[in-house]
């Protein structure tokens, strides 16, 4: 019995551990971020058309066109988040890229303020300074004059164009639940990312050598297929908590794949706002008070929230 509670958190964080892999198999597939997208895709869509359908997740579909409307939002919301996501490697490193996108804890936030009326908190408006803050860190540690290469720029707002879409993604997720199971949902913004990203791949810059393929395959069946099952299966049965605090561990993997890998270091500055943004998404998720924490010397413990 004891393992088999333990098996939601294995499953978290061995899907995060994937996750934070994934930016090593994009650089090393040689390919645009359109291309690794499209057969990220296709690979991906194949695997999981197959689990769905052994799972009899596919049986008797019916479908009204408000949530096929959804469906189609949010799969081009995730398609093209991976895009920005995949090209803001090339222009910083994967380790900053993956940290600025954790600021999308704030992101889901407020684009449901903005989306569906989901109300505005003091405290959780807090939480969006600390995340910001840490993600100006990791931006511009020390002043560094790398703040002033166009290319990095563009590689930081393509990492944070990308937690947006991710955002409005996942808040549409969130109104399918009950509706469509999550694996079904995933199935079909790989199925959307196909068609729509057919028309701008280039399939004349195919990979040369077979270890590019190896890479794109393994993007869509491991990072496209079974991530998707370990983690939708450990969101299924962890508390809120657990999984704010274990997703975490994807960008703390792609820090170290980065420096294993390509040997970039994030400085000390940096890693400080790293951990800023960890923390901020962490308290926006179980809505810890961070005002009582300040001034107070409070429990961080979480609050009601209160509109502003």
């Amino acid at each position: 019995m004891k393992n088999r509670a333990m098996t939601p958190s294995v499953e978290m964080v061995a899907a995060m551990a994937l996750s934070g892999t994934i930016g090593f198999f994009v650089v090393e597939s040689g390919q645009s971020p359109f291309n690794v997208v499209f057969f990220r895709c296709l690979f991906g869509a194949l695997c999981l058309f197959f689990y769905c359908y052994a799972k009899g997740l596919l049986r008797k579909l019916s479908l009204s066109r408000r949530t096929l409307a959804l469906i189609g939002v949010g799969g081009l919301a995730i398609v093209f988040n991976w895009v920005a996501l995949f090209a803001s490697y090339s222009r910083t490193t994967i380790g900053i890229s993956t940290t600025i996108y954790h600021v999308q804890p704030i992101f889901v936030f407020f684009a449901g303020a903005v989306l569906f009326g989901e109300r505005i908190t003091l405290n959780r408006l807090l939480w969006l300074v600390v995340a910001f803050g840490g993600a100006l860190l990791v931006i511009r540690p020390n002043g560094s004059t790398i703040i002033y290469s166009p290319d990095y720029l563009i590689g930081c707002g393509l990492a944070l164009l990308a937690a947006a879409l991710y955002a409005v993604a996942t808040l549409i997720t969130k109104r399918l639940k009950g509706v469509v199971t999550p694996h079904v949902i995933a199935l079909s913004q790989l199925v959307i990312g196909i068609v729509v990203l057919a028309p701008l791949a280039d399939f004349g810059a195919l990979p040369a050598r077979n270890f590019q393929w190896e890479c794109l395959a393994v993007l869509g069946l491991v990072h496209s297929c079974i991530m998707y099952i370990l983690m939708y299966s450990a969101f299924q049965q962890l508390p809120t908590a657990s999984i704010a605090v274990l997703s975490f561990a994807y960008p703390a993997i792609a820090v170290l794949v980065d420096y294993l890998a390509y040997g970039h270091l994030l400085t000390v500055v940096q890693i400080a706002g790293a951990l800023m943004v960890l923390l901020a998404g962490i308290g926006n998720n179980l809505n810890i008070d961070l005002i009582g924490r300040l001034l107070h010397g409070a429990p961080a413990a979480p609050v009601k929230d209160q509109s502003l």
